[in-house]
């Protein structure tokens, strides 16, 4: 009984000029990150989450989080480290609305 030799694309990749090297579902450039964020913090269900980002079918979304468990460790490393640096960024720059909200508290005193 022979085997037929198949190849399947990987179903997330990584590469270094998309979303920043973060891993990716293939050929949609949705981040594994942003699919797990939707179900472990936002509590989405994954049918919730093919109804959100209609990019992806339900396996790709399964996929994701099976890639994210198998990773779990370095992925949440990365995205703490994320969110730090863009909370020092925010600090450096503030919104439009922070500026004026300082302005209206000047104005106040």
């Amino acid at each position: 009984m022979g085997r037929h030799a198949s190849r399947t694309e990987p179903a997330i990749e990584r590469k270094p000029g998309v979303r920043g090297g973060e891993p990716v579902v293939a050929g949609t450039g949705i981040k594994v990150l942003d699919v797990a964020i939707r179900y472990e913090v936002m509590g989405m269900t994954p049918d919730e989450i093919v109804s959100a980002l209609p990019g992806l079918t339900l396996q790709q979304v399964h996929t994701a989080l099976s890639y994210y468990y198998a990773h779990k460790a370095g992925m949440d490393r990365e995205w703490k480290a994320s969110l730090k640096k863009m909370e020092v960024q925010r600090r450096r720059s503030p919104s439009r609305l922070e500026r004026k909200l300082g302005q209206a508290k000047v104005l106040c005193r």
